[in-house]
């Protein structure tokens, strides 16, 4: 059975990609399954960062091994011209801790994403634009990728922009537990009682929606293109 690992932070970037597929809970890991004739889609969720990552992906490799390994979910802009609630498709991940990089084969668009430890604010998105180069960034992907290289697997990245290079935002780092689930209901009072947060937060909420219904378009495309679904099969959504 060809079975793909499609891993993220949140379950709110993958909401329009599982709607209807069945859901699943263990050891603090959310996980979709939709499967079709020999293959099957499996989507996951644990928290923010790549340990939250891994004990995702980990999950997924309990009833069989990975054929292809996905980092999806939201992501920062480092450039003024990447537009808020777009999806892209990442070329490459560089891991800021470790210096590595991970290429993503076949993607004709270069465009980069570092993943670093915390949420980046608007100081430490134009640092990693200076040092690095890229073009987003994220807490999760060189995990995956370093999970799926280990593996002899494929790899590939897509990421929703949530916020941009220069937006003014709360501290979500002090919001995020050690096992990298986020304080909601903290998060929430916090920002009640700071109404100068509140337009960027609305728009950062619109721009977040826009931008998973965008990842769910283009990881069909390229698991489509790919090979790994065919439209014979039919949209996952109308696979119920």
């Amino acid at each position: 059975m060809t079975r793909v690992a499609i891993i993220a932070a949140m379950p709110a970037e993958l909401k329009p990609l599982v709607r209807g597929w069945r859901h699943e809970r263990y050891n603090g890991v959310d996980l979709w399954r939709w499967r079709f004739d020999k293959s099957e889609l499996i989507a996951a969720c644990a928290g923010a960062g790549v340990e939250a990552a891994t004990r995702a992906f980990a999950e997924t490799e309990k009833d069989g091994p990975i054929s292809l390994a996905i980092s999806t979910g939201w992501a920062g802009a480092l450039r003024a011209d990447l537009v808020r609630g777009h999806a892209y498709k990442v070329s490459g991940v560089i891991d800021v801790r470790t210096g590595e990089r991970f290429q993503v084969p076949e993607q004709q668009e270069k465009r980069w994403l570092v993943t670093g430890s915390k949420v980046a604010d608007r100081k430490e998105k134009q640092r990693l634009a200076s040092t690095y180069g890229a073009d987003l960034v994220d807490m999760e992907a060189a995990g995956i990728a370093r999970l799926a290289r280990m593996r002899g697997i494929p790899f590939y990245c897509i990421k929703g922009v949530s916020d941009g290079y220069l937006d003014q935002l709360p501290d979500f780092n002090r919001f995020i537990l050690p096992n990298g689930r986020f304080q909601l209901g903290r998060f929430i009072v916090f920002c009640v009682l700071r109404p100068w947060y509140w337009p960027s937060l609305m728009w950062m909420g619109e721009n977040s929606r826009k931008a998973a219904q965008g990842i769910r378009e283009s990881l069909l495309n390229l698991l489509d293109e790919r090979g790994y679904i065919r439209e014979r099969n039919g949209d996952p959504d109308n696979k119920r």
